[in-house]
């Protein structure tokens, strides 16, 4: 059984199409969302691995980046958007 962890949800409900893990990550007011699917990596373990890797990047980049008035600069948060399209 795969188990939720820190900002990653898994996401296996019979109603819906959709199974596959939900990265979610907020940091200074901004929240940043994307969804790996099982069926696009080969399964649950594929998917758990690329969300993982995404998260990294994701999380390396916001917490070394600099804040502007308590928020994220915009360039900050473009290059978190690209990190999670190349994901």
């Amino acid at each position: 059984m795969l188990k939720s962890r820190k900002n990653l949800t898994r996401f296996t409900y019979e109603t819906t199409a959709f199974e596959g893990w939900r990265l979610c990550v907020s940091r200074a007011g901004t929240t940043f969302t994307r969804y790996f699917s099982d069926k696009v990596y080969g399964g649950g373990q594929g998917s758990l691995k690329a969300a993982e890797k995404a998260r990294t990047k994701l999380l390396k980049l916001i917490d070394n980046s600099r804040r502007i008035n308590g928020k994220l600069s915009k360039s900050t948060i473009e290059r978190a958007h690209q990190i999670l399209k190349e994901s």
